[in-house]
Order: C-alpha cells, then sequence, then structure tokens
C-alpha cells in the first residue's frame, strides 16, 4: 500500500476531511489532495506530524511493503497503565453529554431554592397579609422541597458517572485512533463551549445589574430590594444552567485527552487530592450554617466565588510544595 492510500485510510478512520487534516498540517487543501491522489509526495516534516496526529509509526507511513498499522512508539509508555478503547472513550462521552443536562438542571434548581423564602420575605415586609412566622418556616419548607427536587435530578446523572471516575483519578493510555478522534470532536465543540459560557457569563450580569438598578432607584424600598434578590438568584441560576452544562461536556473532552486540570502531573498530586475534598465539605457546611442561620440566601451565595479564588490560590502553592519534592 503506498503512501497515498495510507494517508486516505487514516483520516477517514478519524472522520477528517481533507480540509480538517490540512488545517491539522497547517497546508492547503489542494495540497492533501494531491498527496491522496499521489501526485505530490509531503516534507518529512508533515510526516512527522501526521505520524503523530494519526498514531502510526514513520516506517508504516513510509514503507509501501508495510501493510499493518503499526502504533507510533512513545518512549514514555507505561504498559502497566490501564487503557481507553475508541469505544469507551465515546461512550463516557456519550454518558457526560446525557448527565450534563441533568446535573445542570439540577444544580440551576438547587440555587434557586432559596427564592420562595426572599419573596415571602418581600410580601411580609410589604405587609401583604404574610406574618414573619409565616414567611420563616414556610419558606424553610419549600426551600427543603426544592433542593429535595434537584436531587432528583442530580443524584441519578451522578451514578451514572460515578463509573467513570478512574479517568479523573488514574494516569491512563488511550488506544490508537482515541486521541484523534476525541480531539477532533473537541475542536467542533468548542465554539458551543464559549458560546455557552458568555451566554452564562452575560446572564448573571444581567441579574447583578437588576439588583443594583433597583437598589439605587428604589433604596429605602425593602421589600422591592428583596424581591429584586429573589430575581437575581433566578437569573444565577439560569447562567449556572448554561455554564454547568457547557462546562461538563468541556471537562470531558479534557479528562479523555488528560488536559488542563486532568493531566497525569495534578492526578499525581498527591497533597491537592487529599486537600480539595475536605475544602469543599467545608465550604459547603459554612455556606448552608451561615444561610441557615442569617437566612440572608440572597447574599450568601458570594460564599461560591470566594472559595474558588481561595481554592485556586491553594492550588498554586500545593503544586509548587509538588514540584519541590
Amino acid at each position: 500500500m503506498i503512501l497515498a492510500d495510507k494517508i486516505i485510510n487514516e483520516r477517514k478512520k478519524l472522520g477528517w476531511s481533507q480540509e480538517e487534516l490540512a488545517d491539522k498540517l497547517g497546508v492547503s487543501r489542494q495540497s492533501v489532495s494531491k498527496w491522496e491522489g499521489a501526485q505530490s509526495v509531503p516534507d518529512l516534516q508533515r510526516i512527522l506530524e501526521m505520524s503523530k496526529i494519526f498514531g502510526v509509526s514513520t516506517d508504516y507511513l513510509l514503507k509501501d511493503d508495510i501493510e499493518d498499522v503499526i502504533p507510533s512508539e512513545k518512549s514514555d509508555s507505561d504498559t502497566s497503565l490501564r487503557k481507553l478503547s475508541l469505544e469507551e472513550a465515546n461512550t463516557y462521552l456519550d454518558t457526560v453529554k446525557k448527565s450534563s443536562d441533568k446535573i445542570s438542571l439540577g444544580v440551576a434548581i438547587c440555587t434557586s431554592c432559596a427564592v420562595p423564602p426572599l419573596l415571602l420575605e418581600a410580601a411580609f415586609s410589604a405587609g401583604m397579609g404574610v406574618s414573619e412566622g409565616v414567611a420563616g418556616g414556610l419558606g424553610t419548607v419549600l426551600l427543603l422541597m426544592i433542593v429535595a427536587i434537584s436531587l432528583i435530578f442530580i443524584i441519578p446523572a451522578a451514578m451514572a458517572l460515578s463509573k467513570w471516575e478512574w479517568l479523573e483519578k488514574e494516569s491512563f493510555e488511550t488506544e490508537y485512533g482515541v486521541e484523534g478522534a476525541v480531539r477532533s470532536k473537541l475542536e467542533k465543540f468548542e465554539p458551543r463551549f464559549v458560546r455557552g459560557i458568555t451566554m452564562g457569563v452575560v446572564t448573571i450580569l444581567l441579574g447583578v445589574m437588576l439588583i443594583v438598578s433597583v437598589a439605587f432607584i428604589a433604596e429605602e424600598n425593602e421589600p422591592l430590594i428583596i424581591a429584586a434578590a429573589a430575581g437575581l438568584l433566578l437569573f444565577i441560576s439560569m447562567g449556572v444552567n448554561t455554564i454547568v452544562r457547557v462546562g461538563m461536556i468541556k471537562d470531558s473532552y479534557s479528562r479523555v485527552l488528560q488536559e488542563e486540570d486532568y493531566s497525569k502531573a495534578k492526578k499525581e498530586n498527591k497533597v491537592m487530592n487529599a486537600v480539595a475534598p475536605a475544602y469543599w465539605l467545608l465550604v459547603t457546611a459554612g455556606y448552608l450554617a451561615w444561610s441557615f442561620t442569617t437566612n440572608n440566601w440572597g447574599f450568601t451565595w458570594i460564599v461560591w466565588p470566594i472559595a474558588g479564588i481561595i481554592f485556586g490560590a491553594i492550588s498554586a502553592v500545593a503544586e509548587q510544595v509538588t514540584r519541590k519534592d
């Protein structure tokens, strides 16, 4: 089999068009077309790049008498590592895609759980016939009901993903063709990811603008300000829904490719693996304790962005400590 046929075969295995392969190699589509038509031969640099993205050896590409695919050799390969097949990778990505809809909806519902208590509090402050006891008691009951409803969506979806936890915690190797296929899907998804994050952030900012505007225009109207806080939570929940959904899908690609927060180096960071669960457990406990004690759910959400910033700082310190070790 000649080089031209091998390029065609490997490109089609990954589901790429000539234009997509050309983009990855930094050449024109016409160049790829000529290679596959045996009208010209790629230079050595392009051969090396194709060997890498196809996951095959240069010998396989260059030697016509070699018919069977020879995977590229990796000097850092560890045969003791678990292998992820293309079928497993596709199953995992599909599972995350389905689960992301349920989990993002559950998180959004949970985020808006304080809306009924705030509206009842606003009704009490406005003298609309709602007593303080009813506002506090009924508000708490409705809050807990909404949290329970959110768990109906979150728990089953989380359980479906639990069998794939090893992708996040363990180092592994991908079988031939997995990296190229997943990276191709990631490139197609990235525009949607950017749109989703943008829409989510803009939605949250609209909520902030709402409460700031109300506070500025009716600074002495406490019931209206409390109602605006409820509106802020609704905007936040809608924004969070979008951000969590696209974020989960983006993270699923990073897990399979072992990039960003899921690189092998970070998985092997034993300091953060021990600290992270305890940290977020304490943050959650602190958030709930503060919220229930003050009943000021419209403000206590500020815990999460602050906790995120602090966690980033802790991660950076732990990474430096690990490097020194």
